[in-house]
This record gives C-alpha cells, sequence and structure tokens, in this order.
C-alpha cells in the first residue's frame, strides 16, 4: 500500500481506461490533471489493451499488480480488466485512500448510444458507481487522418471545468450518487461548440463476421471500429494460422446506424461535447414495458392450461 501526504487538503481522483497504463489518452490527462495543481492523482489501469470488454471482471484467479512511474502520481498497472482496476483501486489494498472521483478515460473513440453497453473505458466508471463513488468516463472521438495525440491534451483541458465542479459538489456534500456522467468529445476538440446535456441514443456500429486463415488477415480492429492500416502492426500479430480441424472468423464493421434523434451521438457529430448521465441498468422504453402489462397474465394463462 503507498502512503500519501494526509496534509494535502486537495481532493483526490483516480485515473483508469481501457487502452491501457500507456496509452496516450490516458497519459494526457493525468499530465492535465498533475500540472493543474489542483488535484492528488492516483492511477490503476490495465497493464495492456482491454477496449470492449465491458464490464467484465476477474473472478477465478488473482490479479498481477506492478507499480509504474509516472512523475506526479502514484500508479499501478493491474493485469485485469478495467472494472478490475476501479475496483482494487478504491478498495485501500494498493492505495492508502479512496479517491472522491473516478476518471475512465480518455478512450481512443467515442462511447455513444448502444456502445456503453460493450465499452470497458465506460464500465471503469460504472464501477465506481456500484460503490458509490462519484465517476465519470471520457472518451474523444478519434477520427484517422484528422485526429492527432495533442488532441488528447486540448480534450482533457476541456474536461477541467467539469471535473472541478463535480469535486465542488462533493466537497459540500450536495453530488448525486444515483448516477455516473459520460462525456464524448468531438474530432475538432479545437473548435468545439460547447457543452451539451444529452440522452443516451441507440447509434450502434452494425457488425458482421468473415472467415480468416490467420490472426493477421483483414488487419487489426482499432477500438474506434476501424481497421487498422499499418501493415507493420499487421505483421506483428500475424503468428497464429488455423489449426487443422477449426475454423477461424474476424469481426468487420459493416456500417454505422446513427440516431435521427438529438441524442449523445448525433450532437457529438455536431461538434458539442456531450455530458450524459447514466445509470447501472437501462429500463425498457415506456411502450415496450406497457405491451407485457397485459402479455404476461394472458400468455401465462394461455400456455399454462393448454395441454401438453
Amino acid at each position: 500500500m503507498e502512503n500519501s501526504n494526509s496534509s494535502d487538503e486537495r481532493p483526490t481522483v483516480m485515473v483508469t481506461n481501457d487502452d491501457g497504463i500507456d496509452a496516450p489518452g490516458l497519459r494526457a490527462l493525468v499530465r492535465v490533471l498533475i500540472s493543474s495543481n489542483l488535484f492528488r492523482v492516483l492511477v490503476c489501469a490495465p497493464a495492456s489493451e482491454q477496449s470492449a470488454v465491458s464490464h467484465s471482471i476477474t473472478w477465478r484467479h488473482p490479479v498481477s499488480v506492478k507499480q509504474v512511474d509516472i512523475n506526479g502520481a502514484i500508479a499501478y498497472a493491474v493485469f485485469g480488466t478495467p472494472a478490475d482496476c476501479t475496483s482494487l483501486g478504491i478498495s485501500k489494498e494498493v492505495f492508502s485512500l479512496v479517491p472522491d472521483l473516478v476518471i475512465s478515460g480518455i478512450n481512443m473513440g467515442s462511447n455513444c448510444g448502444y456502445h456503453v453497453v460493450y465499452s470497458g473505458t465506460v464500465a471503469g466508471a460504472r464501477e465506481a458507481f456500484f460503490n458509490g463513488i462519484p465517476a465519470v468516463s471520457v472518451s474523444y472521438d478519434w477520427v484517422g487522418g484528422k485526429s492527432s495525440v495533442d488532441d488528447y491534451t486540448l480534450a482533457a483541458e476541456a474536461c477541467l471545468p467539469i471535473f472541478r465542479a463535480i469535486l465542488a459538489e462533493i466537497k459540500n456534500k450536495s453530488y448525486p450518487l444515483n448516477g455516473f456522467l459520460n462525456i464524448d468529445l468531438p474530432t475538432d476538440i479545437a473548435n468545439h461548440k460547447g457543452y451539451k446535456l444529452t440522452k443516451q441514443g441507440k447509434s450502434i456500429f452494425k457488425m458482421g463476421w468473415e472467415e480468416v486463415k490467420s490472426e493477421g488477415q483483414g488487419g487489426k480492429m482499432l477500438s474506434t471500429m476501424e481497421m487498422e492500416s499499418d501493415s507493420s502492426a499487421r505483421a506483428e500479430i500475424d503468428t497464429a494460422t488455423v489449426v487443422a480441424g477449426y475454423r477461424m472468423f474476424r469481426r468487420k464493421v459493416i456500417r454505422p446506424v446513427v440516431d435521427d434523434v438529438d441524442t449523445d451521438k448525433r450532437s457529438l457529430q455536431e461538434g458539442y461535447i456531450t455530458v450524459t448521465p447514466l445509470g447501472a441498468i437501462s429500463p425498457a422504453e415506456t411502450d415496450y414495458h406497457s405491451y407485457f402489462k397485459e402479455w404476461l397474465p394472458s400468455a401465462v394463462q394461455q400456455f399454462s392450461s393448454s395441454a401438453l
């Protein structure tokens, strides 16, 4: 367990992610937090990329943890999922205190609509919420050929007012604990249109499958739902071929589907920084729930009385 300076009056934030502890998004966020000198900064993040693992946890075996040198922060790399990292980081087993706020990100690629279900980044924040700790997940809408690593710094700086406002409410004991926030930042972050409170929409990438003969065939799927175009990167993973008697399939993106209504993804595409309150579960829509109010009694009565 690491000891921290008990005389330090600054609030404590803990950073995690799903792209891994060496990811440029996390490193940029940590640098901005540290350079502001407003926070004590802890980092508890996956040792390697854990994109799209959702809220999976390690259950049947221990996880390994290694301290990592990040100047200005106390940092640990965890050989586990984002949810593992958050759970361990707030447990007081590796840090001597519980953070006031957990920030998960900055993710490479947006997390809007139905994709919050797949997202390890969102799960890192959701796990904190499960444990009564305020949390925010942060994602940047990375687009290959347009975005650069410097955009992560701009994204982190754009989030600072929100972080500070949350921590001020926490200090005043007026911050609500019945949800958590999901922030998405537009591709052209330098010219964003402002902050917009949004609702989770139904946007999703429709995905399919294609048969391949080796691990490297077809390229690597990035967390942005794009394919890695660097052939050298493909060569590095092109080591496993199909074993006799088996077939190998890789996911592929067919097309994106975006809401036509005013929701998180649509507002993000319009250039806004979207701030979307989320809960632990996704209740069914009202009309879907209402359908079963009459359906369930009649279904049970009809099929319970049917002769088998």
